[in-house]
């Protein structure tokens, strides 16, 4: 993708920050500011700490790529900032992220969508501790947190979790939902192929991040109905949100119910984009290299102010 005349020259890649996503946060950050030099842009990398309104003041870029991840990056908080400094940036606005990053308010945005979702709950931490909040299978997560962070599986048979001590006061319980794990992102107004993510146990962690952790099968092995129904609720969740730019929605498929049994976990407003991140790979199996997926979300950048 080539630089127009009036593309932005100076795009401020914002990364790291306080969130317990800091290091993945990390990873995006550095392969997209060196994709997007690679494309002619000029690149500032900002850590994004208590002073980020000086640094962004100081280094008055044309406009600013989100490569932050979780809580202060992706749930509303930096995009306010953002909007209240008038600079243009890239994925979701304000209340769309705010509604994607709690999971209960996305789930009933979801339902009023028609969209199908697993029963959960909120509980108190003490509570879920305590006793079965509900019949197990169950898992058992803040509802506020991304990528697997702090993730309880309680099987039948299973006592009650111990829950570490960072898990938050209020958690959110969710019936276990059996199946394939597929995900799909898209991208504007449109869907891109569906991946299918093939794990020993659940996509954790560990899993989506450490080199060999899981397997991608992108395209996923899919029939051409059961492709274009992941495709129609991925673009459903993402309008339904607000979202603009690139997201992808997380769903879990049990084959025994067809397409009754595709199930949406959730939507990520801002994707990863480490070397082992599913959006740029199937980016990339829509024809786009890297470079050019950065490149478009790049151009893709507004401001509501």
């Amino acid at each position: 993708m080539g630089l127009s005349s009036r593309t932005p020259r100076k795009v401020a890649v914002l990364m790291g920050g306080p969130s317990v996503e800091r290091e993945v946060s990390l990873s995006s950050g550095r392969e997209c500011a060196a994709a997007l030099r690679g494309e002619g842009y000029e690149v500032v990398e900002i850590d994004a700490g208590e002073d980020l309104c000086q640094k962004l003041t100081d280094c008055a870029p044309d406009v600013v790529f989100n490569a932050l991840h979780g809580r202060y990056g992706e749930d509303g908080c930096v995009q306010g900032i953002l909007e209240w400094m008038g600079l243009p940036y890239t994925h979701s606005g304000v209340l769309a992220s705010a509604s994607a990053m709690d999971k209960i308010r996305s789930k009933d945005i979801y339902v009023a969508a028609g969209l199908p979702i697993a029963p959960s709950r909120l509980a108190r931490k003490a509570e879920v501790e305590a006793s079965h909040v509900m019949p197990p299978p169950y898992v058992v997560k803040p509802y506020n947190e991304g990528s697997s962070v702090g993730v309880y599986i309680v099987h039948e048979g299973d006592a009650p979790p111990k829950l570490s001590a960072e898990m938050p006061a209020v958690v959110m319980v969710e019936a276990f939902a059996p199946g394939r794990e597929l995900t799909c992102t898209v991208m504007g107004d449109r869907a891109l192929c569906v991946t299918d993510i093939i794990t020993d146990g659940w996509y954790d962690y560990d899993a989506k991040y450490s080199a060999g952790g899981s397997r991608h099968v992108c395209p996923a092995e899919l029939s051409d109905e059961m492709t274009a129904l992941c495709q129609e609720m991925a673009l459903r969740a993402h309008t339904a949100l607000g979202c603009r730019g690139v997201s992808r929605t997380d769903f879990r498929w049990d084959e025994t119910k067809g397409k009754d049994g595709l199930i949406l976990l959730e939507t990520n407003t801002q994707p990863g984009m480490t070397p082992t991140s599913l959006s740029p790979e199937q980016a990339q199996a829509e024809g786009m290299t890297y470079g050019e997926f950065v490149a478009w979300m790049v151009e893709d950048a507004s401001c509501d102010r």
